[in-house]
C-alpha cells in the first residue's frame, strides 16, 4: 500500500498527486512549452491547499534538503531555484494582498495599479504562488475572492515576467484565464479525472487508520488486512475528496464500536453524508449535529470562544441546549478543531470548523441564513456588558459587523461611536464598504472615509478615537465628537475646536488681536494664494462673526515666547507630533491621509494645521500625555 507501481517513493507529505506534481514542476522550471500561469482549482475539500503545501516543500531550498529527493520521481521534483514569493490571500483584502507583494519585492509605487508595472520593470523572471484565494477577505460575505482575482491575479498574470501559480475557486478560474494569450495559462481542476488521485485517497485513509497515527485500536486499525480493505472502501466512496476521506476516518475513530465499518453504505460520499452518517452512527439526530455546528459555520475570523459558541447554539435553537452541548465532544468532535490565535497575547481557546467546506454544507442546509444571522446578531449584542464596547469579548467587538451585514442589519448598528472606536478597523471597514452607500447614515459615512487611515496605520483604540473625534467635527456631527469625549470615558490627546473647508491653504499661523479691556483675542491666520486671500479666523471658536480685522493687525508670538512654551512640535508629510518639552515625550500625534501643507502651534497649546482640502484647530490636552504613552 505504500510503494507506487513505478518504483519511486511517493511524496512524503502528499502520498500521491504525481500527475499534478509533474505539471507544477514543469511550470517551476519554465521549460519551453510549459504554461507561465497555472490556475489550480477544484471543489471545496479537493485538497488544493494541501497540494500546494507539499509542492512548496520542494521549492524551498532549505526544506527540500530534508526530503528524500533521490527516491522521488524526477519529473515531480522542480529545479533547485530561489524560493518563490508566497503571498497567502487568506483573510486579506485585494488591496492588502497587492501591497504585500509590493513589500516582498521592495517596489516603490504610489498606487496599487503601479505595483504590477514596477514588478514588470524588474527585468527578471519572478515566480509568485498565491494560495487560499477562496479564503480572502476579513469578512466572509463581501466577495473578496472575486476582487482578488480581478485586482491582483489578473494584473499579475498579464505581467510577462511573472510566473504565477494561484489556488482559486472553480467559479473564478475561467475569469482568471480569460484575456491571456492561448497557451499562457493552464487550469488544473483536481476533480477532473486527468488530475484526480484515487490511489492517493486510499493511501491517505490507510495512513490515518494506522495505530501509530494516534488512533485508537479497533480491529480495523490494528489489523493490516482489515485496515487495507477499509481504506480502499473509504477511497472508493470519497470520489475525489480528501476532506471526505478525512471526515470518514475521524468519524470511525470516534465511534468505531457503534456499527460495522465494512458496510460501504455506512461510508460517506460527500461532506454532507459524513455529517449525517456520523450522527446516525452515534444514535443522534443529524439536525442536532448541524445545529451544534451552525454558529461555527456562520462565524467570522479565526473562530468562536467556547462560551460564546454555547450561547449562540442556544440562540439558534431557541431553547436550552445544555444536554446536547454536554455530550457534544463525540458528536461534533470529528468536524471541529480548537486552537489559540497567534499574536493577540491571550490564552483563550477558539473553536472553528475543520475545513470551510463543512461550513458551506451547514449553511446550505439552513432554512434561512439571514434569519439565523439575525438571531446570532441579537445574541452578540446582548453579550456586550452595559453596551460598553471596550468591555466586549474581542470576537463580539471585531466581528459583529460581519454577522449584522449578512442579517441586513448593519446600517442600524453604525450609529454607535463606541463600536467605531473599539472594533478592529479592518473587518469593520470591509463590512461597511459592502453596504450600499445610500443605506449609510452620516456617522457611518464619516467612519468610512476615515477607515482607510485607521487600517493603514493600525493605531490603538485611543488614537482611533482621537482621529474619529476630529472627523466627526469636520463632518458637522459634534454630538458624536462629544460622545467620544464624554460617554466613552476616553482621555483624548486633543479637542477639535473647529474645521474650515478651504482648499489650497499654503500657510497657517497662530496669533492674537487686541481685545476689549486689553485682553488679546486668539486668532488663526490662513493664507490661500490661489484666491489671493488671507483669512483671519477665531482660534478657539468655530463661528465666524463676519468681516473682521485684516492680517496686518495680528500680533504673532515672539521666538522667545515660542521657545518658553511647554509644548513643541515636529512634522512629516502625513503626521504632526506635539511633544512635552520637559519630558521629551509625544503627547499627541495627528495623522492624515493627505499631506499637511502648513502647521503651527500657539504657546498655549492650540495646534493649527492645513491640508490641501481644509484647515482645523485642535486644543492639545497635555493631561492626556500619560494615556498616550500607555497606548503607544
Amino acid at each position: 500500500m505504500t510503494a507506487p507501481t513505478n518504483g519511486y517513493a511517493p511524496h512524503p507529505y502528499l502520498g500521491g498527486r504525481t500527475a499534478v506534481l509533474r505539471a507544477l514542476a514543469a511550470w517551476r522550471s519554465g521549460r519551453p512549452g510549459a504554461p507561465r500561469v497555472i490556475i489550480l482549482t477544484g471543489s471545496p475539500g479537493s485538497g488544493r491547499s494541501h497540494l500546494l503545501t507539499g509542492f512548496l516543500m520542494l521549492c524551498d531550498p532549505e526544506f527540500r534538503g530534508r526530503l528524500p529527493l533521490a527516491d522521488l520521481d524526477p519529473s515531480t521534483v522542480p529545479p533547485d531555484l530561489p524560493a518563490p514569493a508566497v503571498p497567502n490571500a487568506a483573510g486579506l483584502t485585494a488591496t492588502q494582498l497587492g501591497w504585500l507583494i509590493a513589500d516582498h519585492y521592495g517596489l516603490r509605487a504610489g498606487r496599487l495599479e503601479e505595483v504590477y508595472a514596477a514588478l514588470g520593470a524588474l527585468g527578471r523572471t519572478e515566480s509568485v504562488v498565491v494560495p487560499e484565494v477562496d479564503r480572502a477577505g476579513p469578512v466572509r460575505t463581501t466577495g473578496e475572492p472575486a476582487r482578488v482575482v480581478r485586482e491582483v491575479l489578473r494584473p499579475l498574470a498579464a505581467t510577462a515576467n511573472v510566473r504565477l501559480l494561484a489556488d482559486v475557486p472553480r467559479e473564478l478560474a475561467t475569469e482568471l484565464e480569460g484575456g491571456l494569450a492561448p497557451g499562457t495559462a493552464q487550469i488544473i481542476d483536481l476533480d477532473d479525472p486527468q488530475w484526480a488521485d484515487p490511489r492517493g485517497l486510499v493511501l491517505q485513509a490507510y495512513a490515518l487508520l494506522r495505530p501509530e497515527s494516534g488512533a485508537p485500536e479497533p480491529p480495523f486499525a490494528s489489523d493490516a488486512a482489515a485496515r487495507r480493505t477499509l481504506a480502499e472502501a473509504i477511497g472508493r466512496r470519497a470520489g475525489t475528496s480528501p476532506l471526505t476521506v478525512q471526515l470518514a476516518v475521524r468519524s470511525l475513530l470516534t465511534s468505531s464500536g457503534a456499527a460495522a465499518p465494512y458496510d460501504e453504505t455506512l461510508l460517506p460520499t460527500s461532506v454532507g453524508q459524513a455529517l449525517d452518517l456520523h450522527a446516525c452512527r452515534l444514535g443522534a439526530d443529524p439536525q442536532t449535529l448541524r445545529l451544534l455546528l451552525a454558529p461555527l459555520a456562520l462565524a467570522e475570523g479565526d473562530g468562536l470562544p467556547v462560551a460564546l459558541w454555547t450561547r449562540l447554539v442556544n440562540a439558534l435553537a431557541g431553547r436550552d441546549m445544555s444536554g446536547p452541548l454536554s455530550d457534544s465532544g463525540a458528536l461534533a468532535g470529528p468536524f471541529v478543531e480548537s486552537h489559540r490565535p497567534d499574536g493577540d497575547g491571550s490564552a483563550r481557546t477558539l473553536l472553528r470548523l475543520l475545513h470551510p467546506a463543512i461550513g458551506d454544507e451547514i449553511r446550505a442546509g439552513l432554512p434561512n441564513v439571514r434569519a439565523a444571522q439575525t438571531q446570532i446578531a441579537m445574541a452578540l449584542l446582548e453579550a456586550v456588558p452595559d453596551q460598553d464596547w471596550s468591555r466586549a469579548d474581542p470576537y463580539v467587538r471585531d466581528h459583529i459587523a460581519g454577522h449584522t451585514l449578512e442579517a441586513g442589519l448593519l446600517p442600524q448598528l453604525l450609529t454607535d461611536p463606541g463600536l467605531f472606536v473599539h472594533a478592529d478597523p479592518v473587518p469593520l471597514r470591509a463590512a461597511v464598504e459592502a453596504v450600499p452607500a445610500e443605506e449609510l447614515g452620516a456617522p457611518a459615512r464619516t467612519y468610512l472615509r476615515t477607515a482607510a487611515l485607521l487600517t493603514r496605520t493600525q493605531v490603538p483604540a485611543l488614537q482611533r478615537a482621537a482621529l474619529l473625534e476630529t472627523a466627526f467635527v469636520e463632518d458637522g456631527l459634534p454630538e458624536y465628537a462629544d460622545a467620544i469625549h464624554g460617554r466613552l470615558g476616553l482621555d483624548l490627546p486633543w479637542q477639535t475646536l473647529w474645521t474650515l473647508r478651504a482648499p489650497g491653504i499654503s500657510a497657517v499661523s497662530a496669533g492674537s488681536l487686541p481685545g476689549a479691556e486689553g485682553q488679546p483675542v486668539p486668532v488663526a491666520v490662513l493664507v490661500v494664494p490661489a484666491d489671493s486671500a488671507v483669512l483671519v479666523h477665531p482660534l478657539v471658536r468655530s463661528d465666524d462673526s463676519g468681516p473682521g480685522p485684516g492680517p496686518g493687525q495680528v500680533l504673532h508670538p515672539s521666538e522667545e515666547e515660542r521657545a518658553a512654551a511647554p509644548l513643541g512640535l515636529s512634522r512629516g508629510d502625513d503626521y504632526v507630533r506635539v511633544w512635552d518639552r520637559a519630558t521629551r515625550k509625544v503627547v499627541a500625534e495627528l495623522l492624515s491621509d493627505v499631506p499637511f501643507t502648513a502647521v503651527d502651534l500657539s504657546p498655549d497649546g492650540i495646534l493649527v494645521v492645513a491640508t490641501e482640502r481644509s484647515a482645523k484647530a485642535l486644543r492639545i490636552r497635555s493631561a492626556a500625555a500619560g494615556a498616550m504613552r500607555r497606548a503607544a
